[in-house]
């Protein structure tokens, strides 16, 4: 056990300390090109990992990339006494972990509000990041905003500092049910946990506060870097106008609406393997245009998938699928349209598709 962090566990924790003297804790799993993700408003690098809303993207996305992920300054297992939150420690931070990681090129994701550290790092930094991926986040959280959502924002600011710390999660599942308005009562119950488990009430309102001023706007134009940009649709935490201004500003970018309602991506609904899919082959793309070798099936498919699909190859129904590997038949049809959405394929040919496909690659 080293600082709460269990010896086998199958991430390897690292920490490493900014320019500022802040310890900055990092993670990193998987296997593959690295790829690093800039940080959420929330985490913590060791309950993220069982988490039932979070685990999914970090199981898919080690399966083709090494991953590296840290916890905000203040946050999780990083140092939780600070106060400073502005842009350029942030972007500190980033830098911080790239280096101590050894990262000499890497693709870099900026996940809900990493968009300004990212997109900074990303200016100052061409010759480091391949692949760009902006999801569900911004370039200014303030553009574009009413007095409605300045009323909005005081209100939940005042939410935070009367409600956070409490044992009842009350005001915390206002959070909740804007970021996952469609999850199970388990998955609500975990992600009103995790807010208080990885940040304090004072540095959830301070660092809130000040990540709002961060813009990194009136640099789009001047990056020159591969970027897809995706984003949630009908989403309530970061308005889809954002990925519309990323989207024109950066020269070459390429948007993904999904269809869903929720800023994290449960496992379980449509949108989840349609991002999945977009996001894996943007990044087998080669920096120069080219395009690396492609991702097999296997790669693609959870094991599941796999198994349902390779007896889907055998000429049995789904009802029959069901049969020997104990599912119901709606189970495999999920698991079905999943490894269908993976693979980009669709419409009536979809199954006759994928299963000529694994046949192929054998």
């Amino acid at each position: 056990m080293r600082n709460g962090v269990p010896r086998d566990s199958p991430q390897r924790v690292r920490f490493c300390r900014s320019s500022d003297g802040t310890t900055i804790a990092y993670a990193v799993h998987g296997a593959g090109p690295p790829l690093v993700l800039d940080s959420c408003w929330l985490s913590h690098l060791e309950f993220d990992w069982q988490s039932p809303v979070w685990r999914h993207y970090l199981v898919e996305l080690g399966r083709t990339r090494t991953v590296a992920r840290f916890d905000e300054r203040g946050h999780g297992l990083s140092d939780r006494e600070v106060t400073d939150f502005g842009l350029e420690r942030r972007i500190e931070d980033l830098v911080a972990v790239v280096e101590d990681g050894g990262l000499e090129r890497f693709a870099l994701m900026a996940m809900a509000q990493g968009g300004p550290v990212a997109l900074h790092y990303a200016a100052r930094h061409p010759e480091r990041v391949t692949h760009l991926v902006c999801a569900s986040t911004y370039a200014g959280a303030l553009r574009h905003v009413t007095d409605d959502d300045r009323e909005l924002e005081a209100a939940f600011e005042a939410m935070i500092r009367a409600g956070w710390d409490r044992r009842d999660p009350v005001f915390r599942r206002v959070f909740t049910s804007m970021m996952i308005p469609d999850a199970t009562e388990e998955q609500m119950r975990w992600l009103d946990d995790l807010h208080r488990r990885a940040v304090s009430a004072r540095t959830a309102y301070e660092s809130r506060r000040q990540r709002g001023q961060a813009d990194a706007t009136d640099l789009l134009a001047t990056l020159d870097v591969p970027t897809l940009v995706v984003h949630s649709r009908h989403e309530r935490m970061n308005d889809v106008e954002h990925s519309r201004i990323l989207a024109r500003g950066i020269p070459g970018a390429r948007l993904v609406l999904l269809d869903s309602r929720n800023h994290i991506l449960l496992e379980d609904e449509p949108a989840w393997p349609v991002f999945l899919r977009e996001v894996s082959a943007f990044l087998a793309e080669g920096a120069d245009g080219g395009v690396a070798p492609a991702v097999s099936a296997r790669e693609l498919l959870t094991p599941r998938e796999g198994e349902v699909l390779a007896l889907a190859t055998q000429g049995l129904d789904n009802a029959g699928i069901g049969a020997i590997l104990s599912l119901s038949v709606r189970t495999v049809e999920r698991h079905l349209q999943n490894a269908y959405a993976r693979l980009g394929v669709g419409g009536p040919t979809a199954r006759a598709a994928a299963v000529a496909q694994w046949v192929r690659e054998g």
